[in-house]
Order: C-alpha cells, then structure tokens, then sequence
C-alpha cells in the first residue's frame, strides 16, 4: 500500500474511532435508560405501588402479592428463555468480545429484557448484566460497517458495557473502571480514555431517567478517622464471606444453560420462595439495593442482618441453578453489607464498641466485592460513588478492598 493510502486509512480509522466513542457513550446511555424504565415499569406492575423505591412497594403490598408476583415473573422470564435458547445458546458477553466474535446481537438483546424482567420481580439477581448486554448490542449496531480493527472494536464494546453499567446506577467513574480494571485488564491509555469518555457520556444521557441520584443515602452521623484501621480487620471477613459467596455461585450456575420447559417452574418455585420470605423480610427481592438502604440508613437488627446474610446468597444461588441469568455484583455487595452490620451490631451490642453501622455495612461490601469480581480498585470506587460519603471514606474502601484481595491471593496460592 501507498504510503498516502495508508496515511488515509490511519486517519480515516482514528476518525470512525472517535465517531465511535461517542456513538457507544450516548447508545450505552439510551440503553441504561430503557432498562431504568422497564425495570421500574416491571416493579410497580408486580407489587402494584407507583412512588418510591422497591422496598417501599414490597412493604406496602399485601401477602398474597409479595409471594405471588416474583413467581408469576419468574416464569413468564422462564418461558421467555426456553423459547430463545431452543433456537440456541445465548453466548457470554464477554467471552464474545475477548474472543473478537460477532455478537449475537437479538439473542443478547432478547436476553437482557428477560433479566429486567425477572430481577424486576422481584429475582435475587443483580440489574447491571442487561443494561451491559443491551449497550454492547447497541454498539455493535452502530459501528458494525466500519473500518475499525479488532482491538479498537474490542475497546468499545467493553467500554460500551461499562458505560451502560454507570449509567444505571449513576457511577461513570466506577462504570469506567469496570471496563479498564475487569473486562478488558489494561490500563493503556486508549482503554481508559475511551471508558472514561463513553461511561460519563451514558450517565448524562441517562439522566433524565434516572435524575443523577444515587442508589444509597448517605446519614449525616459522623465517622472517626480511626474506622481506618477497623478496614485492615474486616478483610478476613470480607475474604471469608467472598469466597463462600463465589463457591456458591460456581456451584449453583449450571455448566451450560438449560434449554428445557423446566426453565417455567423452576424459575417460578425461585419466585415464590423468595416471596414468601418477603413476607418477614421485604428486603430480599430485588438485585440488593434494599438490603444496601436498610443497612447504611441503620434500620437493620441483629437478627435480620443475620438472617438476610443466609438468605440472600442462597436465594440468589437458587435462580442461578433454575436457570436464570442475572447480574452478581449487587447481591454480592447485600450480602457484603448484611456481613458487616451483623459483625458491627453485636459488638455495639454485646462490647459497647460504638461504631458506625453504614460505614462497617459498606466497608465490608467492597471487599467482598473485590473478591468477588477480583478487582480491588473497582470495587472500592464503586462502593464510594454508589452512597457518596464523606471523601476520605473511599481510601476506607479501597484500604478494605485491597487488603481482602491480598489477603485473598495468598489464601488461594496456599490452596494450591
């Protein structure tokens, strides 16, 4: 090739790219919005309520309701899976972009309207798999004709499920940070430009649905500095917790998706079993969001931390292995929460130790999230910018989130 052609073609593929991270951080925002809608749409038709949060319509609602619309969901969602996976197998997202495979984009899509579905309700699984699957798809749509090579391509799919990742919850540094530190693992400034530039891009055009608010409300009670050094002793837990968490998990996900009209009731019994816990417990449906609330805002007992610290994972682990599919960094970040504020709730109790509730519940969430994700960085921020406290809580975070990964690594090189 002509050193002038290829001179066009290197300024012709670096304009497409940046045509492209605008395109993906504005799609991953209109995807982020349309399943904020479907979610909330999916959530005030199940527990029949039209202000407020999840929790809020779960505890207004009647027994009958709160048992009864997780199971009806779970298996329309059940039927909607068996008819899309015997066509075929809905392939990973990620496995697909780190592959440089084409993405099956209406299985994928078709996919992520079924999570919103389920987890809006009421499934114990995470929200942040569709809006990722839906903003990658979108992405896809939009640059498939262009003369992109297969790393840029790679880059702005990532960054694309990042994107949509912050925009849903309203965290563009830590949707960021989910591409760079988890899907792709690079820091080269090209990755982190783009999922810089695309995760802002998404949470701004989200905004007009989801109003830039944040899933948590900070209380105004003040934290001694010395919670610094109670962030180095909760990393055990927060290993221990992880790794049950994870082993869970692994246990529960079936080696391949089922394909089978077991998919209806077996997603159905999840349903309803999660919602006759509900009955005590209207933290439970959801993808963790009202067991976060109850533990930061200190409404949570000793014995409903407790409690919901058994539940959650083994609800969670019972849609995985009917089938479902859903995301894991929220109910890994409850049961992170329900851990620390029944650790934090016994010693005020029984010890008289006087510490701060919120900030053990979310101390010990992000580092059993860095276990669980095995991304320490991501975890600490995401936790940060999920409540907004006080600045210097994030080095808390992050002093938690890494020292459970440390801590972590060498158990796991012990066990080998």
């Amino acid at each position: 090739m002509p050193p002038t052609d290829a001179k066009n073609t290197g300024e012709r593929r670096l304009l497409e790219f940046g045509c492209g991270v605008l395109a993906v951080g504005l799609l991953a925002g209109v995807a982020g919005a349309a399943t904020t809608l479907l979610l909330h749409y999916v959530e005030h038709l199940t527990y029949h309520y039209h202000l407020g949060t999840l929790l809020t319509g779960v505890g207004a609602a009647g027994h009958i309701r709160r048992a009864t619309g997780p199971m009806i969901g779970g298996a329309l969602a059940g039927l909607g899976w068996w008819l899309l996976r015997r066509r075929g197998p809905v392939p990973s997202l990620t496995a697909t972009i780190s592959a440089h495979r084409p993405l099956a984009r209406i299985p994928m899509a078709v996919d992520a309207v079924l999570q919103v579905l389920v987890v809006g309700s009421g499934a114990s699984l995470g929200r942040e798999g569709a809006p990722r699957q839906l903003a990658a798809v979108f992405g896809d749509t939009a640059t498939r004709r262009w003369t992109l090579t297969e790393w840029d391509r790679e880059i702005l799919l990532a960054s694309a499920a990042g994107a949509g990742l912050g925009a849903v919850y309203s965290v563009p540094i830590g949707g960021a940070l989910f591409t760079v530190t988890i899907l792709l693992r690079s820091w080269h400034p090209r990755v982190v430009g783009t999922a810089l530039v695309t995760s802002s891009l998404a949470v701004a055009v989200a905004a007009p649905v989801t109003h830039l608010e944040h899933p948590l409300v900070w209380p105004s009670a003040g934290v001694s500095y010395r919670f610094v050094l109670l962030a180095l002793a909760v990393a055990p837990l927060a290993v221990g917790i992880g790794m049950a968490f994870n082993r869970l998990m692994a246990a529960a996900r079936p080696r391949t998706p089922s394909a089978s009209w077991l998919l209806i009731p077996g997603i159905a019994a999840a349903g309803l079993l999660t919602g006759i816990c509900s009955i005590w417990y209207p933290e439970l449906p959801g993808n963790g969001r009202s067991i976060l609330a109850v533990a930061v805002d200190s409404s949570l007992t000793l014995s409903a931390a407790a409690v919901i610290l058994l539940l959650k994972p083994a609800l969670t682990a019972l849609f995985l292995r009917a089938g479902a599919v859903g995301g894991l960094i929220t109910p890994a970040l409850a049961t992170g929460a329900a851990a620390g504020s029944v650790v934090a709730l016994a010693l005020n109790e029984f010890a008289g130790a006087g510490l701060n509730v919120p900030a053990a519940a979310l101390t010990c969430a992000a580092g059993v999230l860095a276990i669980t994700q095995r991304a320490p960085l991501f975890a600490g921020v995401f936790v940060w910018e999920l409540a907004r406290p006080p600045e210097w809580l994030l080095i808390v975070f992050a002093i938690a989130a890494f020292a459970a990964h440390a801590l972590w690594k060498r158990v796991a090189a012990k066990a080998v």
